[in-house]
């Protein structure tokens, strides 16, 4: 380990001895941040900033420029922000933060736009979603998937504006499910709708079934009475065709499907509850009985590290967009060493990896995904798992 320190640190020596007026000669880069200033989310606009700030202040370098305008929460007021980014010759721009903001951008050809939405659908050449999309969190679920080496799994999805997002990434991440449910939200159609996921009727009948079977039986009358005393505790009888459960839900609606399949006899203690990420919501340390529970995140002690440093800093707690818009502006910073600022529009089609506070960045094909971290949920406590 040391040798491989020692010649990575002899490495970047020997690069700046031999491009010794890189810097001096490079010119500046200008990266635009669009996001909302004014309106109900001018503070998370606000946050973001002070984080591009933040980042350039740990880089220490005078060769980066940030310039905040406002997208407020509309395309039309991001798309005359472009316009004057254009104008100032700025072509890489942190931004904008909702998905809705980008309608009209496709015709700003010249500028490379980093939204931090985590929504990939239908997006202009021009604009690379950033955040932590579907794809990049069933890729980290498909390795725990293969680590457990957990053979039979169904997933399940809301009947919501990212369902066809969640279906596209099933898709391009090839992992092997069962069947993929789409459920309604409304509580009595969930209810019903995870009794049938889990044959819950049969199941039960199965315990009736199997308590007159006894009754009928020849058994010697103590035993029998033990095993039908045995019985009838439970709930239900009978397998389930799954090993583990993906649901891309979130909050209280989450916390709602796994209340239905709990009255309906299935339990993280039997089978593997997945979710999404779920950003460290401390509010479900609280709810043993959906534990444990599993799912891919950013590196939460990362995360962590950033917020101490971000509230020193300002004296406020950011929010993970902060630690993401932190992130780009080393991205920007680490692709601009060796390339024409000037190139910025084709260096996201090549393949590349960056390691930032979130984790690594893949880039390719004007895509970025994210190698996750894992974390399960158990005993009122996050615990890492990769």
């Amino acid at each position: 380990m040391k040798k491989i320190f020692k010649k990575l640190i002899f490495s970047i020596f020997i690069f700046f001895s031999t491009y010794p007026g890189l810097y001096a000669e490079q010119q500046k880069i200008k990266i635009g941040v669009l996001v909302p200033l004014t309106g109900e989310n001018k503070n998370l606009g606000q946050t973001i900033i002070k984080a591009t700030r933040m980042a350039l202040k740990d880089i220490g370098t005078d060769k980066i420029e940030i310039h905040p305008k406002d997208s407020g929460s509309n395309s039309k007021l991001a798309l005359k922000a472009a316009s004057e980014f254009e104008q100032m010759g700025i072509n890489i721009v942190i931004g904008p933060v909702f998905h809705k903001s980008l309608d009209y951008l496709n015709e700003m050809e010249n500028i490379t736009f980093l939204s931090l939405t985590n929504k990939t659908l239908d997006l202009p050449k021009n604009i690379i979603s950033s955040g932590v999309n579907a794809t990049s969190q069933i890729n980290a679920i498909k390795k725990f998937i293969g680590l457990n080496d957990i053979q039979k799994t169904i997933f399940l999805t809301p009947k919501l504006d990212y369902e066809i997002e969640i279906k596209k990434a099933i898709k391009q991440s090839k992992i092997k499910i069962l069947k993929h449910h789409i459920y309604d939200t409304e509580p009595t159609k969930l209810t019903k709708q995870i009794e049938k996921i889990t044959n819950y009727k049969i199941r039960k009948q199965n315990v009736a079934d199997e308590i007159k079977r006894i009754e009928n039986s020849d058994l010697e009358e103590n035993s029998k009475k033990k095993r039908i005393e045995k019985l009838k505790k439970r709930y239900t009888l009978g397998n389930l065709n799954f090993d583990s459960i993906i649901i891309s839900d979130f909050d209280e609606s989450l916390k709602s499907v796994i209340t239905s399949l709990l009255y309906t006899d299935v339990t993280p203690k039997d089978k593997y509850f997945i979710t999404f990420n779920q950003w460290f919501d401390e509010s479900l340390l609280s709810e043993k009985t959906l534990q444990p529970i599993y799912y891919p995140s950013i590196n939460k002690k990362n995360l962590e590290e950033f917020k101490r440093k971000f509230y020193r800093e300002y004296n406020e707690k950011p929010n993970h967009l902060g630690l993401l818009s932190y992130d780009l502006v080393g991205l920007i910073y680490y692709l601009s060493i060796t390339n024409e600022v000037s190139e910025f529009n084709n260096l996201f089609k090549k393949e590349n990896s960056f390691k930032g506070k979130i984790g690594i960045f893949d880039i390719n094909n004007n895509k970025i995904n994210h190698r996750l971290s894992f974390y399960q949920i158990s005993n009122g406590k996050f615990k890492e798992i990769f």
